[in-house]
């Protein structure tokens, strides 16, 4: 049984889509020269609220991407959305990057940039707004906009949480 859901779990990653963040070339200086090394960090996501993200590092570009595809994987989340959007507005931090990202009406699109971009298209959102401030790294960006999307909740987890109907919650 244990390997059925192993399997189950493989063959539900075949519709994951990934998209490439960034790729950097890292120099180790060595006394007989220059070694050159890539790190990739890559966003997967299934469209649907569910995504992840990771990091490969490795002598050439393609392999770099693909053990950062494998590690994305490994670090899935699921997110609650809303219809198109969000639920609610919500700020993240990772380091000197800090996101702003708010629900917006249908129609909108996805008014984000870079990173922020690659991780809430990944997500399936269609309607955003978001703002990036302080550091551009892209490692740190996304890190902060998933720190934004796990503070999310929705009103089903709301009345869960204060034990309360779901009528409650929303008048009072």
């Amino acid at each position: 049984q244990r390997q059925m859901c192993i399997r189950d779990r493989a063959s539900s990653d075949i519709e994951l889509k990934d998209r490439l963040v960034a790729v950097q070339r890292v120099v180790k200086v060595t006394k007989g020269g220059r070694t050159f090394r890539f790190s990739a960090i890559v966003v997967v996501g299934d469209g649907n609220g569910v995504v992840g993200h990771g990091l490969g590092k490795s002598k050439d570009v393609a392999s770099a991407i693909a053990k950062a595809v494998e590690d994305a994987k490994k670090n899935l989340v699921r997110i609650a959305l809303h219809k198109t959007t969000l639920p609610h507005e919500q700020k993240g931090k990772h380091g000197g990057a800090k996101v702003f990202i708010k629900p917006a009406s249908q129609g909108t699109g996805v008014i984000a940039g870079g990173a922020v971009r690659a991780v809430l298209e990944s997500l399936g959102v269609q309607d955003v707004l978001s703002k990036s401030q302080g550091s551009s790294n892209p490692h740190n960006v996304v890190k902060a906009t998933f720190d934004a999307l796990l503070r999310l909740r929705n009103a089903n987890t709301i009345a869960q949480e204060r034990g309360v109907s779901l009528e409650k919650v929303f008048n009072g």
